[in-house]
């Protein structure tokens, strides 16, 4: 039956039965409980920008993770591309409305579906700053953190903790992420409610790495 003939909610269940069909999560900081963030938030996002959340935002939300691979694996790369088609194939296979799906149509409609690269509509980038806020704020430290350990990283550098005279370098410690990408997401939102939410949460990021600081380098 089409999407928008029967309840909304019958379609919601069907999104978290595919997601626990995948498998486990490719690491602790992607789990399910990620994705029902994103998806709380595109909601929010959503009804602030006069973005369609139940025929767009809500599926892409519930499906932008669903290949999972590895954020250390080679083909990482590649997993937003895995996952737009495999949402695409499983949403056919369902009977989603097929004017909200790509295949034949607009290269964009790929970025409407999953709220990746370059977002054209306000569906996508609602998707995108949902999942982007997901990375700030508390629930960001402590999904870096998570991450850090899961990869078996060390916190920091002990001969420079703070990327001060050195160029950040994640791949080396954990610390090092939040100057590599983490404070710069504010930035590159694209909404104004997910920027104004981004700078919010970047505002107590810095907050913890000022206390976090103090804490490494406390006076004699």
């Amino acid at each position: 039956m089409p999407a928008t003939e029967i309840e909304w909610s019958t379609w919601e269940p069907r999104f978290e039965e595919f997601l626990a069909r995948g498998g486990p999560p490719s690491d602790p900081a992607h789990d399910h409980l990620h994705v029902a963030r994103v998806v709380a938030l595109a909601r929010r996002l959503a009804a602030a920008e006069g973005a369609r959340p139940a025929i767009v935002v809500v599926p892409a939300a519930w499906l932008h993770d669903c290949v999972a691979v590895p954020k250390d694996a080679p083909e990482r790369g590649d997993a937003s591309r895995r996952a737009a088609a495999l949402a695409e194939q499983f949403l056919r296979g369902v009977g989603y409305p097929e004017r909200f799906l790509p295949g034949d149509r607009p290269r964009h409609r790929r970025a409407q579906l999953l709220g990746r690269h370059r977002p054209r509509t306000a569906e996508a980038r609602v998707v995108q700053d949902a999942d982007r806020l997901d990375a700030l704020g508390a629930v960001g430290i402590a999904r870096c953190l998570m991450l850090g350990g899961a990869l078996r990283k060390p916190l920091y550098d002990p001969r420079e903790p703070f990327p001060v005279t050195r160029p950040p370098d994640d791949t080396a410690n954990v610390l090092d992420h939040f100057y590599r990408k983490l404070l710069r997401l504010a930035g590159a939102m694209q909404t104004a409610a997910g920027r104004a939410e981004a700078e919010a949460r970047t505002a107590f990021m810095r907050q913890f790495l000022a206390q976090l600081a103090r804490e490494l380098d406390p006076p004699p």
